[in-house]
Parts: structure tokens; sequence; C-alpha cells
């Protein structure tokens, strides 16, 4: 009977919930827009069979070790084609970046 009488006054003081009888003004987001990276400068050297060894002259005489890493042409299409669709994806990660803004940082026009 005790723990009985218990349970029931501390079920006395719930409050009614309020959630959809207050309206709550939109916070800003406060984020901010990725910033452009920085990247490093690339020296790009093509290397066909009639430059080869003029070429890894060159690099011996720069102080350069001539380890290369080879595409062909077909690789360095799928390169470019991979570097596009990073370049759309951050694209639209940035205009889905400015709708939230939009939507959070707009005010809200009231119904009259």
């Amino acid at each position: 009977m005790l723990i009985l009488t218990t349970f029931l006054t501390s079920c006395a003081g719930v409050k009614t919930l309020e959630i959809f009888k207050k309206e709550v003004p939109r916070e800003n987001l406060n984020l901010d827009k990725p910033t452009p990276l920085e990247l490093e400068n690339l020296r790009w050297i093509i290397i066909t069979s009639e430059n080869a060894e003029e070429v890894f002259k060159k690099l011996e005489e720069q102080g350069i070790d001539p380890v290369l890493w080879g595409l062909t042409d077909k690789d360095f299409e799928m390169l470019a084609k991979n570097f596009a669709r990073i370049r759309n994806q951050l694209k639209i990660t940035n205009d889905l970046l400015d709708k939230y803004k939009e939507y959070y940082e707009t005010p809200v026009k009231k119904k009259q």
C-alpha cells in the first residue's frame, strides 16, 4: 500500500507538454562557407618514347631522382572525369548549405 501511494503521488507533479502551443523562432545556423583549398602546384612532364632520355638527363642534372608515375591517355581521361565529379559534388554540397542558411536565417513572414 505504501509503495502504491508513493507512485501515485509522484505522478501528480507532471506538467502538460506545450509542443504545438508555443512558436519558437528559428536559430541561425552560423555556418561558414567552406574555404577554397589551396593546393600545391604540380609540374607535369610529358614523357614519350622520343624524349625519355632527354627528360631523364634533365631531371638528374637538377638533382631530382627520376622516379615516374605513369598514366595512359585513357587513365588520364578517367582522372579528369573523377575531378569533374568531385567538383560537382562540392557544388551540390555548397548549394545545400545555401538552402539551409536561406531556410534558417530568413525572417518568417507571419500570416494575417
